[in-house]
């Protein structure tokens, strides 16, 4: 989750940016300030256009040779690309090495070599040596860098530092690092104050969406992007919010619309794509859902995060084409991919069992058991496999295998086991395995056995609740 600068939707921002961009077409050189330059680099940044980000840090560079700011972003951008060392040329060039800029620099170089003591000792000798006017600003620049590192305690203890807590830079700070670090309801607690002071935030809208989506409030997420979309009608993250809200809600066919939109606003984002072509594929539409997947496939870059998840979904809808050979070889492009290669291999292993090629999928189950070097949840994972293909009996025997060898130090499957003697119609063992899953697992309980029970029942009444209903229906 991230806040963008509402300077970017200014009226001030627009015109300058307009001018540039004016001047680009036209072939013309824009003089303008450099920071208006580095401005419009950082807003292209933003949007996800790194080319133009680029250009526009070059163009400043060229125009004024060794000035800070062009130097400082350019070197920040290198450091999030993981070039270190080119960082680390770039801040040699800078002369004004007393200037806060510099000093975060040094400390964010520090930092993505995860030398963060090194970087604490820096940015406190540099915090003791500042006026104490300026404290309240220092401490929420060194809590900015932490949050984008996604070092979000860091980030809170800096924070604590300051003496205005009430400002509104600081309330969305602190929202931030209580997000990072999982405290979903807090945050949100923030956003609703600070959407109180400032109700046509978009900004503020989308990021009380996402809390309330990380929270498992999926109502009230949907709720709040559909202010932000109101504010902002082709608005990404409110579009993106909204459909994922009704995603997770089950609510396919409204969720497709909002993904489509999403598409049509970001159309080289294959992070959209791939949703869209999650969703189409939930609603059985295979040739439709293969063609966004290969979509999102053909724009993404070679690093991108979600290449593994576009793989994994083209197999499932391949393999629900009847075509598991196709699908595998699909699968098989993640082979150098930075991915978890046994859950690879044991959706292999289920593509081949939902095409009935049993003695395949058991070798590569096998296979997955042992490169994982017997991971308890590679085990899990394949038990639930084989529950999903309709083999419950051989998932029992598998989980309560895993049980038995893992003993008290695992937590999880219970639930699934469950499930599985509530499908066998073994009432006995259903009610001794439930009452172990709401107590080792609630979170799992809830996720696993929710068709089971009423929505509005916790895991903690599960047991309860059955046992009175099947005395009531004694």
């Amino acid at each position: 989750m991230q806040i963008d600068d509402e300077y970017f939707d200014s009226k001030e921002f627009q015109e300058i940016l307009t001018s540039y961009e004016d001047s680009m077409k036209s072939g013309s050189t824009p003089f303008m300030d450099v920071d208006d330059l580095v401005d419009i680099a950082d807003y292209y940044s933003y949007k996800g256009n790194a080319n133009k980000s680029r250009e526009t840090i070059e163009l400043a560079l060229d125009l004024y040779p060794g000035a800070a700011s062009p130097l400082i972003f350019k070197a920040g951008e290198e450091l999030r690309n993981g070039n270190v060392d080119e960082a680390e040329k770039l801040i040699d060039r800078i002369t004004e090495k007393d200037s806060p800029e510099y000093k975060y620099l040094e400390a964010e170089i520090l930092i993505s070599q995860s030398r963060i003591d090194e970087a604490e000792e820096l940015l406190h000798k540099y915090f003791m040596t500042a006026a104490p006017d300026d404290y309240d600003d220092i401490v929420l620049d060194i809590a900015n860098i932490y949050i984008d590192y996604g070092i979000n305690d860091k980030a809170y203890q800096w924070m604590m530092r300051a003496k205005d807590h009430h400002n509104a830079d600081y309330k969305e700070l602190m929202a931030r690092a209580l997000f990072g670090m999982g405290k979903f309801s807090d945050s949100a607690d923030i956003f609703n104050e600070l959407i109180d002071e400032n109700p046509y935030s978009k900004n503020y809208w989308n990021a009380l969406a996402s809390a309330q989506f990380m929270d498992e409030k999926f109502d009230e997420a949907i709720t709040s992007s559909e202010y932000a979309i109101a504010i902002d009608p082709k608005d990404p993250e409110g579009l993106i919010a909204k459909a994922n809200g009704l995603y997770r809600l089950g609510k396919y066919e409204e969720a497709l619309k909002y993904y489509e939109r999403y598409c049509n606003v970001v159309p080289d984002d294959e992070f959209g794509w791939l949703n869209l072509g999650t969703c189409l594929t939930y609603l059985n539409s295979y040739d439709k859902a293969i063609a966004a997947l290969q979509k999102a496939e053909s724009i993404a870059p070679a690093n991108s995060q979600y290449l593994a998840q576009i793989y994994q979904e083209l197999a499932f809808a391949y393999s629900a084409k009847k075509m598991p050979d196709k699908a595998i070889s699909i699968l098989n492009k993640t082979e150098y991919l930075d991915c978890n290669h046994s859950d690879i291999a044991v959706l292999k292993g289920h593509i081949l069992l939902e095409n009935g090629r049993w003695k395949e999928a058991e070798n590569i189950y096998k296979q997955a058991i042992t490169e994982s070097s017997g991971s308890p949840e590679t085990v899990l994972h394949i038990a639930v496999s084989l529950y999903d293909n309709k083999y419950i009996d051989t998932a029992c025997d598998l989980l309560k295998k895993l049980f038995a060898a893992e003993g008290d130090n695992f937590n999880q499957g219970y639930a699934y086991l469950t499930l599985c003697y509530w499908d066998l119609k073994m009432l006995n063992e259903f009610l001794y395995y439930l009452k172990i899953a709401v107590e080792r697992n609630p979170q799992e309980a809830k996720t696993v056995l929710s068709d089971i029970f009423p929505k509005d029942i916790e895991p903690k009444d599960y047991y309860n609740y059955i046992t009175n209903k099947l005395k009531i229906n004694q």
